[in-house]
């Protein structure tokens, strides 16, 4: 009866504290970490911040103004590219607060619940840019080997069921990876290694097991990010096919240069993306700088070269925005 008790009491005492830990969980809370070893430089680094993020924000936003503005680009494929430009923006909102606050005011400290929504929202935009990618594969594909069907086959209905599709994809994948990360116990370690919350770093601080967590997470990133790249692989195949079967040279470099946007697009999504998975789950003894530079190189790279890469290569979209800088431009 007195072993009886003793292991009653055992349990009550283990089951107030896990409640406990939970209740609290809300409460943690994370630092940030900005680029240790320069701190003392963190003021000029910032500077460089800020200019890739000015760059992002205005180059993109610039892009979907012209694109809601001109009448004539209300067709699929400036709907296909306006919509990396709002991934690519909603992306850099998601940490321009968190980064720049870090090395301008040494701001490092997130609540767990804020961690958990930055977390969700970069995963989201990732993810719908990913799947973007890939609808902007088929757009080309369907463009160079139907050019008399297009218009039938990618109606305005179509393109609004493609990108209801890319939104529902996102909503329902990605909140049991976020959602799950509440279950764990953070003890006593609540440094991250980057300036944003991402998520293998903050499932390294549980004090409990987590390889549910990771295997989730792993989970979310094979079935968006991992199955779009097979499919655009495999539709960028079928594209240089259709390309070297068109006779004449010229019209074959017509036919490249209409989709080398979306290819230099998905070269600059993927290579950040692919290296920061890499490194974070088979490079654990890589230098830490290099888990830092590459995770940066992931939120601000695509955003910027996203929109010089559309202004550049597609000259009516170049043609529109140099037009509305012309027209805000001050009168003398």
């Amino acid at each position: 009866m007195i072993s009886g008790l003793t292991h009653g009491l055992k349990f009550c005492r283990m089951f107030h504290i896990s409640t406990f830990l939970n209740t609290t969980s809300s409460s943690i809370i994370f630092l940030l970490t900005g680029v240790p070893g320069l701190e003392a430089f963190h003021t000029w680094i910032s500077i460089c911040f800020c200019f890739l993020y000015v760059t992002a924000l205005s180059g993109n936003s610039l892009i979907l103004f012209a694109i809601i503005t001109q009448p004539s680009f209300h067709e699929p494929m400036y709907y296909f590219l306006s919509t990396p430009s709002t991934t690519d923006l909603g992306l850099s909102i998601s940490t321009l607060v968190t980064m720049l606050g870090i090395f301008w005011f040494n701001a490092r400290e997130i609540s767990f619940n804020a961690c958990l929504s930055q977390m969700f929202f970069i995963k989201l935009f990732t993810v719908m840019e990913s799947s973007v990618l890939l609808a902007m594969a088929f757009d080309c594909f369907v463009a160079l080997s139907n050019p008399l069907r297009y218009a039938t086959i990618l109606t305005d209905l179509k393109i609004a069921q493609i990108g209801v599709a890319i939104v529902t994809r996102g909503t329902l994948i990605l909140p049991p990876m976020v959602v799950l990360l509440k279950t764990l116990f953070y003890c006593h370690r609540h440094v991250l290694h980057h300036s944003h919350c991402f998520h293998p770093d903050v499932t390294k601080l549980s004090c409990t097991d987590n390889r549910i967590n990771s295997a989730v997470g792993l989970v979310a990133l094979v079935t968006t990010a991992g199955v779009n790249s097979i499919f655009i692989f495999l539709s960028y195949v079928l594209i240089v096919k259709t390309v070297l079967s068109i006779a004449s040279p010229e019209e074959r470099k017509k036919a490249f240069n209409t989709c080398i946007s979306y290819i230099g697009a998905f070269a600059v999504f993927y290579i950040p993306l692919i290296s920061l998975s890499f490194v974070h789950r088979f490079g654990k003894r890589a230098p830490r700088d290099v888990h830092i530079l590459i995770a940066n190189a992931y939120l601000l790279i695509p955003p910027v070269m996203n929109a010089i890469i559309y202004s550049v290569k597609t000259k009516q979209i170049r043609r529109a925005v140099i037009k509305v800088l012309l027209s805000r431009a001050p009168m003398n």
